[in-house]
């Protein structure tokens, strides 16, 4: 096969790191590959984000756009296992960054120090193959959502709150779309909200498994499925979900 700086096959190297990987059924060289000719967008790199970022990297993606603005708080170090303590103060994505690359030189890295906006949303996705949507705020969400749909460009959309969390995989034109199932934003809905950073990891990396499935063509992609985990009863649940004929967003598909 082509060499992996080529954009096309892997190289000795990649076959080296992966070569565990590669031995899943259905994965092999090709789909190796694809995952090596991708780039994800991970949005953001928090809680949910910075484990789901760093499978990713794991998993030999080819190239990862981390977007997250602010600087790193006391209160984030719970969770956000992509930051060290002597980031505080500093960017949430050029520590991320950091980390990132240490762990993996070999994928590429580009940061965007702002968060998803009506200014920048459309340019964001249309720099990605695949979108992650780690975002807590339902506006960024939507945003997210509305632009995948828009530019035929796959999300797995990954919340969580408290114990609980869910994984939604978004392919535009055939699943439901977020607004299919969240018209409008919760009136419950907080910025602020409990979480253990256990309960991030494990939901980030349900999200992390959808993608790579996705991308690399593998079997069991949860498809038409809401993924949903209580950790406290340690349960999992697949919801089936359907596309909303009148959705605003994704009707016209």
């Amino acid at each position: 096969m082509e060499d992996s700086e080529s954009g096309k096959g892997l190289s000795e190297r990649d076959r080296e790191i992966y070569e565990w990987q590669l031995d899943v059924p259905g994965m092999g060289e090709e789909g190796q590959a694809k995952l090596r000719n991708t780039t994800a967008l991970v949005s953001r790199i928090g809680g949910l984000g910075g484990p789901l970022a760093l499978s990713l990297a794991a998993a030999g993606i080819g190239k990862l756009i981390l977007v997250h603005g602010g600087e790193l708080r006391p209160d984030d170090l719970n969770r956000q296992i992509l930051m060290r303590h002597d980031h505080l103060g500093k960017s949430r994505v050029a520590a991320a960054a950091e980390t990132l690359r240490t762990f993996n030189p070999h994928v590429e890295v580009e940061t965007v120090a702002e968060n998803f906006s009506e200014g920048n949303a459309a340019e964001l996705v249309a720099r990605a193959d695949i979108v992650f949507d780690a975002a807590p705020l339902f506006e960024e969400r939507f945003l997210m959502n509305r632009e995948c749909v828009a530019q035929q460009k796959p999300l797995i959309d990954c919340a969580m709150y408290n114990m609980e969390g869910q994984v939604i995989p978004i392919v535009p034109g055939e699943t439901p779309c977020l607004a299919c199932l969240y018209p409008e934003v919760p009136a419950h809905w907080k910025r602020r909200f409990p979480v253990i950073g256990a309960v991030s990891a494990l939901i980030a990396n349900i999200g992390a498994m959808e993608g790579i499935k996705l991308i690399a063509g593998l079997s069991g992609v949860n498809l038409h499925r809401l993924i949903y985990f209580d950790t406290a009863a340690m349960k999992l649940r697949k919801v089936k979900i359907s596309r909303n004929p009148d959705c605003k967003v994704c009707a016209k598909l």
